[in-house]
């Protein structure tokens, strides 16, 4: 910028400022002036408001319309086409109630209304897309252009003139210490620019008389045409669903027929270890081992694991009570006192196998062998109860667990 251009937006500055905080008053301009840049402030405060709302109106779906607008943002920075337009609600309810009426199939009544409500929703759907292309060519590209050129252009000569007026009454203000040819020169400025902007008002206000109007008149005659066919499309499926109203009310009903219930059998198993079992229900599958495997269980019970339950005897000859006491342990089949005295105990040296007399040998013998079974047999039926009870009681098993 050059000393003289900056000078003068240095006084332009000036004058503004003694207008605003000083009360300096400045050019008055006429009532009519005055009225008509009013009016295009309005319409240009409509024009953009209109814009936004129509587009609310037409994609309600806020979330939507921001998606939408980047994907076309990007694809202008791209170079490429516009990406995919705004997806309509009824098209969205459409896609599910055909979903859901395929999923149902052709022998429920329900899925092929969904079928039938679906194309009609998808339909729908066209016919708002149809609208939405109609509103935006003949309605919001009109004002958008009307907002981007004409309404611009007035801003730009009204903006010109205020910079101009205050150049001129900064001058004026200073008579006498400026020239007169000078101040001369900035009124006529003033008022060219003045008189333009005026022009261009007056254009526009005129205009509205026809164009913005007929534009308005866009918009409505679309709606007309969108309500219209949706309302033919809702017409044929509410007959649609009427028909299929009759033909369900026709076909006769079914009668519900219960199946047999699972019968019981409460009768002692000996393959289930006297628990009470159904004859038809069979019992979970499980894997080999699978219970064999508890941490809780005591280290005699995997000795168990090689044994097929079905090789285990029935539980009547694992009672306690069915156990015949051993014959060995009877009170006749111990040996008199004087056997057992220490005093006929010979001494070590004379302890050899071959110095201890047979009967007490044979006597010795069987007593470890029935012990070793008693306990063998003790420990068997031990584990045998804890096995019946992990399996029939979960709440047993756990508490096993925990113990």
């Amino acid at each position: 910028m050059s000393v003289a251009g900056f000078k003068k937006q240095f006084h332009k500055a000036t004058q503004r400022v003694s207008e605003r905080v000083g009360g300096a008053e400045g050019t008055k301009l006429d009532e009519d002036f005055t009225e008509m840049e009013k009016k295009v402030d309005t319409t240009s405060r409509a024009v953009l408001d209109i814009m936004t709302k129509t587009t609310e109106y037409l994609q309600p779906n806020p979330a939507s319309r921001a998606k939408m607008s980047m994907i076309n943002s990007m694809s202008k920075m791209r170079g490429q086409e516009k990406g995919p337009g705004y997806t309509q609600a009824e098209t969205i309810l459409g896609e599910s109630m055909q979903k859901f009426g395929r999923e149902l199939g052709e022998e429920s009544n329900f899925g092929l209304a969904l079928i039938d409500a679906g194309e009609s929703m998808r339909e729908l759907g066209e016919v708002k897309d149809a609208l939405d292309m109609e509103v935006k060519q003949n309605f919001i590209d009109p004002l958008q252009n009307l907002h981007d050129k004409d309404l611009k252009e007035i801003q730009h000569h009204l903006k010109k003139m205020e910079g101009r007026r205050l150049d001129f009454d900064y001058k004026k203000k200073r008579q006498g210490k400026v020239l007169d040819d000078e101040i001369k020169q900035a009124l006529e400025k003033f008022d060219d620019s003045k008189e333009i902007a005026e022009q261009s008002m007056f254009n526009l206000l005129e205009s509205d008389q026809i164009e913005q109007v007929s534009q308005l008149a866009s918009l409505v005659q679309a709606q007309v045409e969108y309500h219209s066919r949706a309302a033919e499309i809702l017409t044929q499926l509410s007959s649609k669903m009427e028909e299929r109203i009759r033909d369900s009310s026709n076909k006769p009903r079914k009668e519900f027929v219960p199946k047999p219930r699972t019968s019981m059998d409460f009768s002692i198993s000996e393959n289930h270890n006297g628990g009470i079992h159904s004859g038809s229900a069979k019992s979970p599958a499980r894997s080999p081992g699978e219970d064999y495997n508890h941490p809780s269980l005591p280290l005699c019970f995997y000795l168990l694991l090689p044994v097929h339950p079905s090789s285990i005897p029935p539980p009547s000859l694992l009672h306690p009570s069915s156990i015949p006491p051993p014959p060995f342990l009877h009170p006749s089949s111990i040996p008199p006192p004087s056997l057992l005295h220490p005093s006929s105990i010979p001494p070590p040296s004379l302890l050899h196998p071959s110095s201890i007399p047979p009967s007490t040998l044979a006597w010795l013998s069987n007593a470890l062998f029935n012990t070793t079974a008693f306990v063998f047999v003790l420990s068997f039926l031990c584990d045998r109860f804890l096995f019946s009870a992990l399996q029939h009681d979960p709440q047993v098993s756990q508490e096993g667990a925990e113990r």
